[in-house]
């Protein structure tokens, strides 16, 4: 029961996790779409690496809490999984808006949250942050101490 329990505490700050870097890529693409006139295709792109950057800092720090994991090699794997978030994202938005012809804000929320859901969180939890090889990383250095 206590896995379950970490299991959703996990999930619920990665959601705000989530949230707080959605904030950063929305933002992102508004400004740099209405307000500098940048093709939306572009806008999303830089939106999203606004976002992914933002939510590998904070996921590394406050959700994962990945400290016993080598920094170099959770670069590598992040960039992997936000290589694939970004081209999801940027071609998700670019071929949903094409082929329902809607405001191309609308398909990049409906493609943000299928990709956030069924790609990054899942990727994140089970190949970045490897929360099983950080959970007994933390409890072999709760041992040393005790």
């Amino acid at each position: 029961m206590d896995n379950l329990r970490n299991k959703l505490i996990t999930f619920c700050k990665a959601q705000c996790s989530a949230w707080i870097s959605s904030a950063i890529d929305f933002g992102t693409t508004i400004i740099f779409a209405h307000i500098f006139g940048i093709w939306y295709g572009y806008s999303t792109f830089l939106g999203a690496l606004g976002g992914g950057i933002t939510n590998c800092l904070i996921n590394y720090r406050w959700v994962f809490h990945a400290f016993g994991i080598k920094k170099r090699n959770i670069a590598i794997r992040y960039m992997i999984v936000w290589t694939g978030s970004i081209l999801l994202n940027t071609y998700g938005t670019y071929i949903l808006t094409e082929l329902s012809d809607q405001y191309f804000m609308i398909s990049k929320v409906i493609i943000a949250i299928i990709v956030a859901i069924f790609w990054n969180y899942q990727m994140q939890y089970r190949f970045v942050f490897n929360s099983k090889k950080n959970n007994n990383i933390k409890h072999r250095n709760m041992n040393y101490r005790n």
